[in-house]
């Protein structure tokens, strides 16, 4: 009885780890959602990938020393000269793909940090990698190339306000 529960075991940890395989868990980056104030009503920032020129939130991998907030105004400030107070407690997430030098694409899970505006620098270190663009929330909506962002922004739409 004790080699049937042994080859159960194996068994079972083999098909675990082929299943590993196919489903990867989400990784985690952090976003920065900056806002300031605009004529008729907020701005909010979208930046273009690098490779691609996709318009999406500054946003970046967790850093080990600092907390996730922290993170959100050092990829508001490397990507588009932003600085500003981000929010300690996260506005949202979403469910995004974040594309690697490889072609392979991982899923990662993008948890939101809104950043108040103070200022723009005219240097800072991806200058000439990325457009910044800001737009009213409502026309940010559609410039967005991700649905999943596009959702996230029509979600919160009244706490970005």
């Amino acid at each position: 009885m004790a080699d049937a529960k042994a080859i159960s075991t194996q068994d079972s940890s083999w098909l675990q780890g082929l299943a590993g395989l196919f489903f990867k868990p989400a990784r985690l980056q952090i976003a920065a959602l900056c806002v300031r104030p605009g004529e008729s009503e907020p701005e909010i920032l979208l930046v273009s990938t690098r490779d691609t020129g996709r318009m999406i939130l500054p946003k970046g991998w967790p850093e080990t020393d600092k907390s996730a907030s922290e993170t959100a105004s050092i990829e508001a400030y490397e990507e588009a000269g932003v600085m500003g107070s981000a929010e300690t407690r996260p506005l949202g997430s979403f469910r995004s793909f974040k594309g690697l030098a490889s072609g392979l694409k991982i899923r990662t899970k993008v948890l939101v940090f809104k950043v108040r505006f103070e200022k723009q620098l005219q240097d800072f270190p991806e200058i000439g990698q990325r457009k910044c663009v800001w737009s009213p929330v409502s026309e940010a909506m559609k410039l967005a190339d991700e649905a999943s962002l596009r959702r996230f922004l029509r979600r919160h739409r009244s706490e970005i306000t």
